[in-house]
């Protein structure tokens, strides 16, 4: 009896059949190096402080030492040299004053941009220290979603193919990702409402992992509603068993 109610079981389990769908997950790199710690500082200004005792001395330095000889020694009228000759060389104090002042006009790119300040969700030219990812509106049955990127797989194609087609499908030909291999880096499945069932049960998305680089010219096509956010803003825009599964593949 044990053995014919399982063998039920296992053919009603390989009955079932599911969609295929492939997802992507859009990162935008950090632009800019995170902000150091107090610890992170003092150790940082350590390490510099050591490599700069065992370090060899520079060109910089080595001139000023010769220049620094060669004042001497005519001070002592032992070294006959042209004044006119010597007035018009640069010496490195020379240089070193006009670094100074170089120095003093220089103005370090804020951190904290105009997008940050104004919760710019629709910006990549925010939260810099940070990987931001792409998030789309999409319908599942009647009702929208804030999703990654993620579309049915069609006769003929490859998992990575469905996810490029996807992307390009939702998101324009403006945003130009670079793709990660041909291996998925995350799964999920979900089953569909008994009354939208047809031929399948459900779908079984598989993630692809693709970025881009800097804060700029990540167009998105228009007419989509679309974020970018942190790992922390992700959460909370998607929901249950979708965001455990998103969140397990993310750095």
């Amino acid at each position: 009896m044990l053995r014919v109610l399982s063998r039920r079981l296992y053919s009603t389990a390989t009955a079932e059949k599911w969609d295929l769908y492939a997802g992507v997950l859009v990162e935008r790199l950090p632009v800019i190096s995170k902000t150091l710690s107090p610890v992170e500082k003092e150790f940082q200004d350590q390490l510099w402080k050591i490599e700069y005792e065992n370090s060899l001395k520079s060109d910089h330095e080595m001139q000023h030492e010769k220049d620094v000889r060669q004042a001497q020694l005519l001070k002592k009228g032992e070294v006959e040299v042209d004044l006119d000759e010597i007035s018009s060389q640069q010496t490195a104090q020379d240089k070193k004053d006009a670094y100074i002042e170089e120095h003093k006009s220089f103005e370090f790119a804020p951190r904290i941009t105009t997008d940050d300040k104004a919760d710019n969700v629709k910006s990549t030219n925010r939260k810099l220290e940070d990987i931001l990812y792409l998030i789309v509106e999409q319908k599942l049955g009647t009702d929208s979603h804030m999703l990654l990127p993620q579309g049915k797989r069609e006769d003929g194609e490859s998992l990575r193919q469905t996810a490029e087609r996807v992307l390009k499908t939702a998101c324009g030909d403006q945003l130009k990702p670079t793709f990660y291999g041909n291996a998925p880096v995350g799964f999920y499945k979900y089953k569909y409402p008994s009354k939208a069932r047809k031929e399948s049960v459900g779908a079984k998305v598989f993630f692809f992992r693709s970025s881009v680089q800097g804060s700029e010219g990540h167009e998105i096509k228009e007419g989509v509603k679309f974020e970018w956010q942190d790992k922390m803003g992700l959460e909370k825009k998607l929901s249950g068993g979708y965001s455990d599964s998103v969140q397990k593949f993310l750095f």
